[in-house]
């Protein structure tokens, strides 16, 4: 009877630090805003619309699909803050990184290496001080968003991501999309 009650504490105990460690590692409900964790594409992400897919699976796979994401990201024609809704935004443990499209882009976002986490709560290897900057060899990404600071399109976006091959060197990296933004 003794090793039955302490076989069943003990299974308890496994089971309830199991579910600590399930509810640490889940964003926080109003997470809004990830890096994404993996982008095995390069810049050929199949345009907006697989760049977006792409989010939508990494956010589903760490529990928070039930929300709308969208590629932090522009195009030729396509201005990144026009995707993205009015905010604000939060990061995976629910620290708020911005309150409108304006605080976004402006000096005042709390956009740091600290926040900027991805979709599982983790800190990029590149990311380091405030603007981000690479701290770890070999990187683990390329950030490329096709935006200027101001949230408007520049020409860098791998013809809108659908190339990703050495006649452009960037395109052949395997850029990782910066934000992944709750519209």
């Amino acid at each position: 009877m003794r090793l039955r009650s302490l076989a069943a504490v003990t299974t308890m105990a496994v089971l309830s630090i199991a579910s600590y460690v399930a509810i640490a590692q889940a964003p926080a409900a109003n997470m809004s805003f990830f890096v994404t964790s993996a982008n095995p594409k390069g810049g050929n992400l199949g345009g907006l619309a697989g760049a977006d897919a792409l989010c939508q699976s990494l956010a589903r796979a760490a529990g928070a699909g039930g929300k709308t994401w969208r590629a932090y990201l522009s195009t030729s024609t396509v201005d990144a803050k026009t995707r993205i809704g009015n905010g604000p935004w939060y990061n995976f443990k629910g620290e708020r990184i911005a309150v409108n499209v304006a605080d976004l882009h402006s000096a005042n976002n709390k956009i740091s290496a600290a926040t900027s986490l991805t979709e599982k709560g983790t800190t990029p290897n590149y990311l380091a001080g405030n603007p981000p900057t690479p701290v770890a060899q070999p990187l683990q990404h390329d950030i490329m968003t096709g935006t200027n600071e101001d949230g408007t399109k520049n020409a860098d976006t791998c013809r809108d991501w659908t190339v990703a091959n050495a006649t452009q060197k960037r395109c052949s990296a395997t850029p990782i999309v910066w934000g992944a933004i709750r519209a």
